[in-house]
């Protein structure tokens, strides 16, 4: 990691700058893909799976007997973990539903939203170093609540052509039966455009390389919704004297796993939890399995002294992190201070790792600064709100009047008159 001491806050931008790609190149590739794959359906799905996936399927679709196999693939002990985490992320996510409330703006006037589900949604579940089931749960589970009446799953098969028991036990626990064996951007191309096989879907879901966020990109720009930008993970831990480096440095790790271009960054008033930290990391790193990768991050990564807890909170909203943890005993005077965030973990108990898997929050974040601007994956990413109202013949007189100037002063005659021949309509009633 690079050490910054006192950095001034002109170097702010510098210093949080993420890990760069050949954008041109990049999106001059994933067009590509997608085109090939809107005009070729199926036929292109199966070449780029060979080409990227290296194997040759005879079949797209992930078969019912495939899934059945794979409950008994999967440990006991991991299929309890992960019901347990299926129940914790179902009560979080339910608590989110609204009731209707119908509201009398004025007497005569009644107005309400309703939620509707989203009808066809397509959910990408990374499955490359790391076959990630937890994003399954993060993304089934309120697609269901929701009521979405057709989910598509694709996800990228090994070099035998299968898919991770695992996910697949995860997809059958939570109802999720379309699964697909397709990765990367042609697996949001299939869910974008649809294919002789794969639905075609209103709205994608799930985080990826990025290949496949710049194929989200990419779709959006032609009408299909997506998530958020979900690129590579990032996270930025705040930790003052009273936290445990060992603690500190296992989060920071836990992030840069994910990927050579993850980063992860650390801040602190204390200069002895800076060298106690970088220490744990060097002891920590070597016994990883996927330490090469974890090391390629921590190149992208950053150790930042700051002159105090304040200015560590102000630098944490600048950079507007994925997750952000507060490892300090003394975490309730800096909730109200957090303006730019994905997900928040306070304390020295409450590790990322929760929230990744078990807590009940969604794991589905907005990543390179889009937390200023973006929430994370919830209830009501799968739903439309949906406005009525109903006026009486009351309600019309009560508000009518007002209307007219309004229509009148904007010169929109046409709506004036919608007014006035209804209140001409009840002169003489």
């Amino acid at each position: 990691m690079k050490r910054y001491n006192y950095p001034k806050k002109n170097l702010w931008s510098e210093i949080c700058s993420r890990p760069t790609f050949e954008q041109e190149e990049l999106e001059h590739g994933v067009k590509t893909i997608l085109d090939n794959v809107k005009v070729d359906g199926d036929k292109a799905l199966f070449s780029y799976t060979e080409k990227y996936d290296s194997v040759i399927l005879k079949e797209l679709i992930v078969s019912e007997k495939e899934i059945q196999q794979a409950q008994c693939a999967v440990s006991n002990e991991l299929k309890l973990a992960i019901q347990e985490a299926k129940n914790n992320i179902q009560k979080f996510h339910l608590s989110q539903k609204e009731e209707i409330k119908p509201l009398e703006t004025i007497e005569g006037v009644l107005c309400w939203r309703k939620s509707v589900a989203i009808e066809k949604v397509g959910l990408y579940i990374p499955g490359g170093s790391a076959p990630l089931f937890s994003t399954v749960l993060m993304l089934g589970v309120p697609a269901m609540l929701a009521g979405c009446k057709e989910i598509v799953m694709c996800t990228p098969p090994d070099k035998s052509g299968e898919i991770n028991p695992a996910i697949l036990y995860t997809a059958e626990l939570v109802g999720i039966t379309k699964i697909y064996k397709i990765g990367g951007a042609q697996g949001i191309a299939a869910m974008a455009y649809g294919t002789e096989s794969v639905p075609q879907v209103y709205k994608i879901f799930g985080p990826g390389n990025q290949y496949v966020t710049k194929a989200k990109e990419l779709v959006q720009q032609e009408g299909i919704a997506i998530d958020m930008p979900a690129g590579p993970s990032e996270v930025l831990v705040i930790a003052d004297n009273t936290c445990n480096p060992a603690f500190v440095a296992a989060d920071l790790l836990s992030q840069a796993e994910h990927g050579p271009d993850s980063q992860v960054i650390l801040a602190s008033n204390d200069e002895t939890v800076l060298i106690q930290t970088e220490k744990e990391l060097n002891l920590q790193l070597g016994l990883l399995p996927r330490k090469e990768i974890a090391s390629k991050a921590l190149k992208n990564s950053k150790s930042i002294l700051c002159s105090s807890m304040k200015e560590c909170i102000e630098l944490s909203n600048y950079y507007a992190p994925e997750h952000l943890i507060i490892a300090t005993e003394n975490t309730d005077e800096w909730v109200d201070k957090i303006i730019n965030a994905g997900s928040v973990f306070l304390g020295n108990y409450s590790c990322e790792s929760a929230g990744d898997y078990a807590s009940g929050t969604n794991h589905t974040l907005p990543t390179n600064g889009y937390a200023r601007s973006y929430s994370g994956v919830s209830y009501d990413s799968f739903v439309r709100k949906i406005t009525f109202q109903k006026l009486s013949a009351n309600g019309i007189q009560n508000i009518g009047p007002a209307i007219e100037i309004m229509a009148g002063a904007e010169e929109l005659f046409a709506h004036k008159n919608a007014v006035t021949l209804r209140l001409k309509s009840l002169e003489n009633v």
